[in-house]
């Protein structure tokens, strides 16, 4: 027998022992931070004879210089406790905290969270984007109905139906692959893990953007029958139309943000709720942006403005240059039109008017028609409040960019001396 064979202080070499046909090396690596429990790297080597015994030898040496470089990973812990420490500790928005919990719970933890975590690799990863491609409830392809309620029911009355595959969307994918990614990018600096499988897995190719803004035509509908409705709707979609701010933006907007005398919005945040409650945070790049504002909507917003004041006298409050310019419910002029509320209102506006569109294509709209006009890129990216000096617009509308440019070629070529005909 070896001395390895023979046993070993645990915090040295470590040992080979017999385990029926095999041999099993151990070796100690360190306590476990989380734990408190002692970990060891272990390997099965075939046989019991000496040449097995010569090759559990190697594999110890092995695994001794792995503790020794420190390439173990450091803690067992399942990949469910990783994200309950992940979210305890990371900085994130409340908005984006809630979005992400919800594909915690209903993806990530019951696919993933009873794994080690230092035992998760890029193939678990791709694996799982894979069936989540194919079906985003992740079922194993056999026939199978989708009970309403729990317990016994008849199926009929609660409208069970028999289960159909729904391909989880690429962005969905996306955004589960970067969750998981923050996760294990957290436990690496915590030395839980010795590398990030995420960096390494791939993931479904980011569809390219597809913005579909309503025609001239429809927007002239749209804003028409928004005024026929009511004078402040109307006036919170034309500032959209004609601004781009995002729905939270607009929302959030107060009167001291206006100068109207100036022609100049100042956008410096942004409206959210979450579980009804709602709060006020920044913008979605984190920037502040002034936005130049045409003469037709400094007139509706001086009007918009006079009808607020005459509100607030009517219901006995006081009139404050803090108030926002959108408010919701007429009883309560102290809170700002809800943003769900907004986009509730505008779909069922345009679905009565037989167009399918939702509120975010009115940021669409008014960025394809100044580049269409002739706008440059980096004035319409500032009016957007894209970050990237224009790369994020590049991207999203770069099929109106070609079509700017072409009439650009077009102007120019107008402008160029004429040729007088060869004779």
């Amino acid at each position: 027998m070896t001395g390895a064979e023979q046993g070993s202080d645990r915090r040295g070499r470590g040992n080979i022992r017999r385990r029926g046909g095999s041999l099993q090396v151990r070796v100690y690596s360190g306590v476990d931070p989380v734990t408190g429990k002692e970990i060891y790297l272990s390997e099965t080597v075939k046989g019991t004879d000496k040449a097995a015994y010569r090759r559990a030898d190697k594999v110890m040496t092995k695994l001794q210089a792995q503790v020794d470089k420190q390439r173990s990973p450091s803690t067992a812990v399942t990949f469910s406790y990783a994200i309950d420490e992940w979210l305890r500790t990371a900085d994130i928005e409340p908005t984006t905290r809630h979005g992400y919990v919800g594909y915690i719970e209903r993806t990530i933890r019951p696919a993933l969270g009873e794994m080690p975590v230092n035992k998760l690799s890029a193939r678990n990863l791709e694996t799982l984007y894979g069936e989540l491609r194919r079906c985003r409830v992740r079922c194993d392809g056999m026939p199978f109905i989708e009970h309403k309620v729990e317990g016994e029911h008849d199926c009929k009355k609660a409208k069970c139906k028999p289960h159909e595959c729904k391909a989880m969307a690429q962005s969905t994918v996306r955004q589960i692959h970067s969750i998981i990614s923050g996760v294990l990018n957290a436990a690496e600096r915590w030395d839980w893990i010795t590398s990030n499988p995420a960096k390494v897995a791939q993931r479904p190719r980011q569809a390219p953007p597809q913005p579909d803004p309503p025609s001239p035509a429809q927007a002239a509908r749209l804003v028409e029958k928004a005024f026929e409705l009511d004078e402040a709707w109307g006036t919170l979609v034309w500032l959209v139309m004609t601004t781009g701010m995002r729905r939270g933006e607009v929302c959030a907007l107060r009167w001291s943000r206006v100068d109207l005398d100036e022609g100049i919005v100042d956008v410096r945040s942004s409206y959210t709720t979450v579980r009804g409650v709602g709060r006020e945070k920044d913008t979605k790049t984190h920037q502040i942006r002034r936005i130049a504002l045409d003469t037709e909507t400094i007139v509706l917003l001086r009007e918009h403005e006079a009808r607020c004041q005459e509100m607030f006298a009517e219901l006995g409050a006081k009139w404050q240059e803090d108030s926002y310019v959108f408010v919701g419910m007429r009883g309560d002029v102290m809170s700002p039109y809800p943003p769900d509320a907004v986009s509730n209102r505008y779909k069922k506006m345009a679905t009565r008017l037989g167009i399918k569109t939702h509120l975010h294509a009115l940021r669409h709209y008014s960025a394809t028609e100044l580049l269409t006009a002739g706008i440059d890129l980096r004035t319409v990216a500032g009016r957007l409040g894209h970050g990237g000096g224009g790369a994020t617009t590049l991207r999203v509308y770069a099929a109106w960019v070609a079509a700017a440019d072409r009439k650009a070629a077009e102007i120019l070529g107008s402008r160029m001396p004429k040729r007088r005909p060869s004779d």
